[in-house]
């Protein structure tokens, strides 16, 4: 299977729209004359084809199931932004061709919402102790890697942003469900909060709610 560069003969793909509905996702295109198959490629956004050779993991599928499903039936288990490309397949001799499209137009972004995080902090103060006990709680709805919260503790209030006192990493990546963490020792005057490490690159697939 390799690449075919599109010339004035060459048969494309146009008008791809995508429909999102309970988590399924319907592509619909317009089939060029003599094309009888398309791959359909699905990825993240922002994972760019760059290689020379066709991505691999894709789905082949007929003039005569498009029909039938009036369409192309997809269910989303992603998060975030996720793109599908639609390549015309050609058949030369022995081998296979895709149609390489680089105006984008066999392509088209959907997207498959966030995930939610939820976190909870809870303080229990020692009567005559100089510090306290923080208990942090994270329930996600997937899997979250540690790289992606972080906690920020700051002296006299809570903080307001990662910014706005000390921080601090994650040590492990959080499963999906409830991930309960080892409770740690802050001073009396001291408050707690999770923030995203980067909220304007995690917010597009994350949604951070207190409990």
């Amino acid at each position: 299977m390799r690449y075919a560069e599109v010339d004035s003969s060459t048969p494309v793909i146009t008008e791809v729209s995508s429909r999102v509905e309970d988590r399924f996702c319907t592509l619909r295109w317009r089939w060029p004359d003599g094309v009888q198959a398309v791959c359909i490629h699905k990825a993240p956004a922002e994972a760019a084809d760059s290689g020379e050779l066709p991505p691999s993991g894709m789905k082949l599928y007929t003039r005569e199931e498009y029909k039938a499903n009036n369409g192309y039936r997809d269910r989303l288990d992603d998060i975030g932004l996720v793109a599908y490309t639609v390549y015309a397949r050609l058949a030369d001799g022995t081998d296979t061709l895709l149609v390489r499209q680089r105006d984008g137009a066999n392509r088209t972004l959907v997207s498959a919402g966030k995930a939610r995080i939820y976190y909870s902090i809870q303080q229990k103060k020692s009567l005559f102790g100089k510090q306290k006990t923080v208990h942090m709680t994270i329930t996600a709805e997937v899997p979250v890697s540690k790289e992606v919260l972080c906690y920020v503790k700051k002296r006299g209030g809570f903080p307001a942003s990662k910014e706005d006192g000390v921080l601090f990493p994650f040590v492990q990546d959080f499963a999906a469900g409830r991930n309960i963490l080892p409770p740690i020792e802050i001073g009396k005057e001291d408050a707690v909060r999770i923030f995203f490490t980067d909220g304007r690159k995690y917010g597009l697939f994350y949604e951070l709610v207190p409990e």
